[in-house]
């Protein structure tokens, strides 16, 4: 707990956010907080751990924050980690086994004595002990997460503004009853669908409650959510394209579960043979419908609803295609990479270039700039023609066609 969280140790950062947290309890009904402490009153040595270090330093009672706040400033990390022994001690810190009886345990190390916080965890619900303990973790490897699963809910806190925003939700979660799920269903109805923003209004109104991005936990489910039973609300899940649900009622004092059909598979953007990095975007649209839903980079993966989408390509000339997103796939929209052409022209020319399609018909792909003596253009490979004429001749009969080819991953040059 003595080590650097930005310009506090944990333990100095831990005892501000502690303080300013009993203050918010102040005005709660019906709610007695204590504090038990450990690993403070002996020093660990090389040879030396006390493991019976715990303490209830202030015991349940009203009005008893103030307490709680001023021997909470003068606590020291000295010791070991007795969390087995703590969590058991603290089971009979409680006055009253018919109340909600909340833990929060705290912190920055695993059980560092003899005792397995699981047993304990485990005698406590065999013996009828009523305690919902939630672990928040300071800065501790992920890959400890795991140990604490037998205990209870646990909450990773790597820094200090993840610690506020973390014991603020676990004490919402300790004194609310009312809780939310929002399960996004694939395909098959599974709630596996995830990250991805959420917005929740007050229904009918454009007065936005509250942000999310969806979060499947540790466990394999979505998140839980504290929500206000007292507002229906409007949902926005933010997939592509958007989602809706309108006027979702929360039911006071159980826990809710609000079902979106969400299922969604990928569009890749990719150059098929290209040697070179080059800059070009793809505009999706679902089908039947012209409004631009994204625009993707080349060789960028992007989520989308399942469904049908068109997709424009913005080479030269342009590449259209249509295709099929489906579940948790991947659409490939493969384009061949460009080649260059560049020109050089004795004098200004009005100039206009047209790509060859089926039948020599020719379409029209870009102007030439009129002002300009040289230039080049990033074309897709095929035939062209290029017709121009001077433009100090003021004769149509000084029209002038000239074709070429353009290779992939190389450059044409045309002599005007």
């Amino acid at each position: 707990m003595n080590a650097k969280w930005d310009e506090q140790t944990r333990i100095e950062a831990a005892k501000d956010l502690l303080a300013k947290a009993v203050d918010s309890l102040k005005d709660v009904p019906n709610l007695e907080i204590a504090l038990r402490v450990y690993g403070h009153q002996s020093p660990i040595t090389a040879t030396y751990q006390d493991c019976n270090d715990t303490k209830l330093e202030i015991p349940f009672g009203p009005a008893n924050h103030d307490k709680i706040k001023y021997r909470i400033k003068s606590i020291l990390a000295k010791g070991t980690t007795p969390i087995a022994r703590s969590l058991e001690a603290a089971a009979e810190d409680f006055p009253d086994q018919n109340s909600r009886n909340i833990i929060i345990l705290i912190t920055d190390g695993l059980e560092a004595c003899d005792n397995d916080p699981c047993v304990i965890a485990k005698k406590l619900k065999d013996k009828g002990v009523k305690v919902t303990p939630f672990v928040i973790g300071l800065g501790m490897d992920l890959s400890y997460l795991d140990k604490f699963n037998c205990i209870g809910p646990y909450f990773d806190a790597e820094t200090k503004d993840a610690f506020r925003n973390v014991l603020k939700n676990v004490i919402t979660k300790a004194l609310v009853n009312t809780t939310v799920q929002i399960n996004l269903n694939d395909i098959q109805k599974n709630p596996k669908e995830t990250d991805v923003t959420m917005f929740l209004y007050e229904a009918g109104t454009k007065r936005l409650l509250y942000t999310f991005v969806h979060t499947i936990n540790r466990f394999g489910n979505p998140d839980t959510l504290i929500i206000d039973p007292k507002f229906k609300y409007d949902l926005v899940v933010n997939t592509l394209p958007k989602l809706e649900k309108k006027n979702i009622t929360i039911v006071k004092n159980t826990h809710n579960t609000i079902i979106v059909d969400a299922p969604q598979g990928f569009i890749k953007v990719r150059f098929t043979n290209s040697t070179k990095p080059y800059q070009v975007q793809a505009r999706i649209m679902q089908t039947n419908n012209p409004v631009t839903l994204n625009v993707q980079s080349m060789n960028s993966t992007d989520k989308y609803l399942v469904g049908k989408y068109d997709v424009e390509v913005l080479t030269l000339p342009r590449t259209y295609l249509t295709l099929d997103v489906n579940q948790s796939s991947t659409a490939y929209v493969d384009v061949l990479a460009p080649g260059f052409l560049t020109y050089r022209a004795g004098n200004l020319v009005s100039a206009q270039v047209f790509v060859k399609r089926e039948n020599n018909k020719l379409e029209w792909v870009c102007n030439i700039d009129p002002t300009l003596l040289t230039g080049s253009w990033q074309l897709q490979p095929g035939d062209y023609r290029i017709v121009y004429r001077q433009k100090k001749l003021k004769s149509s009969l000084f029209t002038i066609e000239k074709e070429f080819r353009i290779y992939s991953n190389k450059t044409t040059s045309v002599n005007l």
